[in-house]
């Protein structure tokens, strides 16, 4: 008798825990956010300082990619309207300073700067850039996972551009 009780309340536990587990992890894919429309203010049209593309940095996952336009500008770091990810769960836009990113571990161990939580999954957006920021010694723009610490996307940037 104790022990069917036992059972019964470890498996209602586990299988809640579980449930909760892919219900976090479904919930984008299930429920995603409008397309982003940003547009740059009139202070924020400055020259473009450097433009890449994002692409996917591991053909062989087929849940975690990216691809679209990225300019930087002086002030502001700007999706273009062609920014497209994989839906999921805590994505957050990194200048990274170090050039082609491909992996997870080339971001862990940097000093990146987080310019914020990624506000949907497709669509033109705007992230401002901390004052005092060296520009120069920032060549990648990456999409992350914080909650999994997993690289989504990276953006090789061409100065001058």
């Amino acid at each position: 008798m104790w022990r069917s009780v036992a059972i019964f309340l470890v498996g209602g536990v586990l299988g809640t825990g579980f449930g909760v587990a892919v219900g976090f992890f479904a919930f984008p894919y299930v429920f995603p956010p409008a397309p982003a429309m940003d547009t740059l203010a009139p202070g924020e049209q400055t020259a473009v300082v450097a433009s890449g593309t994002f692409i996917h940095a591991d053909p062989n996952d087929p849940i975690h990619y990216g691809k679209g336009r990225v300019t930087v500008r002086e002030k502001v770091v700007f999706l273009e309207d062609d920014f497209e990810v994989g839906p999921g769960p805590a994505f957050h836009v990194y200048l990274v300073p170090r050039e082609k990113i491909r992996d997870s571990a080339s971001v862990k161990d940097t000093m990146f700067i987080d310019l914020g939580k990624l506000r949907a999954f497709e669509g033109s957006q705007k992230y401002p850039i901390p004052a005092g920021v060296d520009l120069a010694k920032y060549p990648s723009v990456v999409i992350w996972c914080a909650q999994f610490g997993v690289l989504i996307s990276p953006a090789d940037l061409a100065f001058g551009a």
